[in-house]
């Protein structure tokens, strides 16, 4: 708009919410706004350089870049100014009046009302540029962008709408003026900004400027003049020595990259030389962030070419299953005009990429096989936030299949514990005397799991089973059919084989059993006609009377149920009912004329409720089993 027009607006829904959510959560860790806000305008330079590397004339003569943080006692305000990108009036609508986050309202939705928890919540979201309202009552925004002339004021009290308006700037970039909140006079100090900058910015590779301040003899006190100097290192912290970094720069730094509040759980920092040149600075997070099942989320990797920031969603450095680290790879042999086309055919990236994927991969094996305790509990924190898309990696990257696969986590019949905490490697230790597979079940529910009728011989005969839950279980079983030469078996698919778990006795009584039960086996078959694949004696059951199993090469009932509660046909199987010859009920129907048809229909459908599958027919079910009832109490 043309002509210094003033323009009210209304925030998005969403960023009233989340500033009434934030001022309230963060009150106690108020200091963070600076960092936040420093770092957007790192981020605005990192933009500046990257597009002034097509063309020069964005920088406009100036191309010292830095920030200035200034405050002023009588106006009771604090500016933080960049001469980086800056932004059109378009941008200042989009990016300070709307949360463009994909999974917006699901973050909102898991929201709990505990400030503490949400507080947590909130830093993984992001806040950003609304962190200055913890401490400010009222934002001002001038800024304009490099290359255009016209500059714009924003501005907004964070109560539900901003003003914009076009004004004049001289230079490009952007100035923040915070006009604090009554209290809040403690920010309007060199010492403690200077002292918050070095704690949480020291690491931002830009000079941060502040005025110097000097003792005046006639008035007696420390004043400002006009002469500016660097308050932090102003040197990239990947480029650092690791001896001269300490672990709190290494965790602000995650910040500054990850936008999240929490520290990380781990990092792993080196120079690669070789073939290709690259520093990685790597570092997994301590909690999932909302947004972790959208597979086309990027944004973990910043890249950069020779310390010039590239671009931070660089996908091609990172493997999907991996998207949840964090960092900054910086390579001494790209083109500074890389763009993401070359990134894709590019040899160099993807030895970047092969190495930084077996450094994380390193990274968790440190903590995965450690004796230390507090490393043992990074890694279950590990486990329990990131490892279902871990798990993705079996069936994506096959080079490192084998090492993922011991990096895998269950729980199992060992400790019945819905904790998943038992490795492959714990399964084997206590696996028994020629037992030569590696059982599992999977289910849709660790209860289903536990309870499933499958587990009874392997309980009686002390056999551990795993318990496999995770809806991703299913598909990563597809390219995990082995585990050093172990057989990854189902409890719950073709014919039980236990080897030389069970004995010749054992054998030659099972034998004889299927004799006996020939007759009873085909009756049932002709009973069952349309509803199952097959009948047959089943040794598998301890206490259940009957149960369902697939064919060796079918989908299981589990992963059926999941195709088709997500829309998807799964292809149109039967399963086979095994029924247990010691079991009272089934020994009855061996001599049962009178309503046989309708005993074998209910064991039938008890074992596909047992299993947790749904009947087709309901109402029949319910109808049979009262009619027996009637029949048992008359």
């Amino acid at each position: 708009m043309a002509g210094h027009e003033k323009q009210t607006l209304g925030f998005q829904a969403e960023v009233t919410q989340l500033l009434q959510l934030m001022i309230h959560s963060l009150y106690s860790n108020k200091e963070i706004f600076l960092r936040e806000l420093i770092s957007n305008a790192s981020d605005a330079a990192d933009k500046l350089r990257f597009e002034a590397m097509n063309n020069a004339d964005l920088y406009e003569s100036d191309s010292d870049l830095r920030i200035k943080v200034t405050f002023d006692k009588a106006a009771r305000t604090i500016t933080i100014s960049d001469n980086g990108i800056g932004m059109t009036r378009e941008d200042a609508i989009a990016h300070l009046g709307t949360i463009a986050k994909s999974g917006t309202k699901e973050f909102f939705g898991k929201l709990s009302g505990d400030q503490q928890k949400d507080a947590a919540m909130i830093g993984q979201f992001g806040v950003g540029f609304y962190s200055g309202f913890i401490v400010a009552d009222k934002i001002t925004v001038e800024t304009r962008r490099a290359g255009a002339t016209q500059a714009v004021r924003w501005e907004s009290a964070g109560a539900g709408d901003f003003s914009i308006e076009d004004i004049d700037k001289a230079g490009r970039g952007t100035d923040i003026i915070l006009h604090l909140r009554e209290g809040e006079d403690e920010f309007l100090s060199t010492w403690k900004l200077k002292s918050i900058i070095r704690t949480y910015s020291d690491h931002i590779s830009l000079p941060i400027l502040m005025q110097k301040e000097e003792w005046d003899d006639e008035k007696k006190e420390q004043v400002l003049k006009d002469k500016f100097e660097t308050v932090n290192q102003a040197s990239a912290l990947w480029a650092r020595n690791k001896a001269d970094i300490t672990a709190e720069q290494y965790d602000e730094f995650y910040k500054h990259v990850s936008h999240d509040f929490q520290a990380p759980l781990t990092h792993t920092h080196n120079r690669v030389e070789g073939r290709s040149e690259y520093t990685q600075l790597l570092y997994i997070p301590a909690r999932a962030p909302f947004d972790l099942w959208d597979r086309n989320k990027r944004g973990g990797i910043k890249l950069y070419v020779k310390r010039v920031f590239i671009m931070d969603d660089a996908e091609q450095l990172m493997p999907v299953y991996l998207r949840f680290v964090k960092g900054v790879i910086d390579s001494a042999d790209l083109p500074l005009n890389v763009s993401r086309e070359i990134l894709q055919e590019s040899r160099d990236i993807k030895v970047m990429r092969d190495g930084s994927t077996k450094r994380v991969l390193s990274m968790l094996e440190e903590l995965a096989n450690s004796d230390e305790q507090d490393k043992k509990d990074k890694y279950q924190t590990f486990w329990k936030e990131f490892g279902q898309v871990l798990k993705e990696g079996i069936g994506e990257d096959a080079t490192n299949k084998d090492r993922i696969a011991k990096l895998l986590r269950f729980s199992s019949t060992h400790n019945d514990s819905e904790t998943q905490t038992v490795s492959f490697a714990d399964y084997l230790s206590r696996a028994k005397e020629g037992q030569d597979k590696i059982y599992y079940v999977t289910a849709e529910s660790f209860v289903a799991a536990k309870n499933s009728p499958h587990l009874e011989i392997f309980r009686k005969k002390g056999v551990e089973v795993l318990l496999l839950t995770d809806r991703v279980d299913e598909w990563m079983l597809s390219f995990l059919t082995e585990f050093e030469g172990k057989e990854l078996t189902s409890v719950a698919k073709g014919n039980l084989d236990l080897g030389s778990l069970e004995d010749e006795a054992e054998k030659k009584q099972h034998e004889q059993t299927q004799t006996d039960y020939v007759e009873l086996v085909g009756k049932m078959k002709t009973a069952l006609e349309g509803k199952a694949k097959d009948v047959r004696v089943t040794f598998r059951l301890t206490d259940s009377p009957a149960c369902l199993v697939a064919d060796e090469h079918e989908l299981s009932g589990n992963l059926a149920r999941m195709l088709k509660a997500a829309g998807q046909t799964a292809p149109d199987s039967k399963p086979i009912l095994e029924i247990n010859p010691d079991h009272p009920l089934v020994q009855r129907l061996k001599y049962e004329t009178a309503k046989f048809d309708d005993w074998s229909n209910i064991l039938f459908d008890q074992a596909m409720l047992a299993e947790g599958g749904n009947l087709t027919d309901p109402s029949a079910y319910v109808k049979r089993m009262n009619e027996m009832l009637l029949s048992m109490a008359g």
